[in-house]
């Protein structure tokens, strides 16, 4: 369910979305999930509904698996409406296994 800014000033009326990075392939631009929950209209059954979301990242400050608030903005391309507001919490890295190392099993 999208939130609204309830401070007075520029930007009041902007939707704010919170949602998970699972891009940052792209320059300045990052790909959030945003997931929420529903009824089923006929059922009643609770279902998880994924959207994404092309959000601009002027710093490039967000990886994979951050969880970040975005804001509405103004189109920015034929994808982005959205940009990156604040990161609520950084994912623990995880070193990467290099692919060139020699691993000696039975010479």
């Amino acid at each position: 369910m999208p939130e609204t800014t309830g401070q007075p000033g520029k930007h009041s009326g902007r939707k704010l979305l919170l949602g998970t990075v699972v891009s940052n392939k792209m320059k300045k631009t990052i790909v959030v999930e945003v997931t929420r929950k529903k009824a089923h209209p006929l059922y009643g059954r609770v279902i998880s509904i994924r959207k994404k979301f092309y959000a601009h990242d002027e710093k490039n400050e967000a990886h994979v698996g951050d969880t970040v608030r975005i804001e509405e903005s103004r189109p920015l391309s034929r994808l982005k409406r959205w940009t990156l507001k604040e990161i609520v919490r950084k994912t623990a890295l995880v070193p990467e296994i290099a692919a060139d190392v020699d691993v000696v099993a039975g010479r």
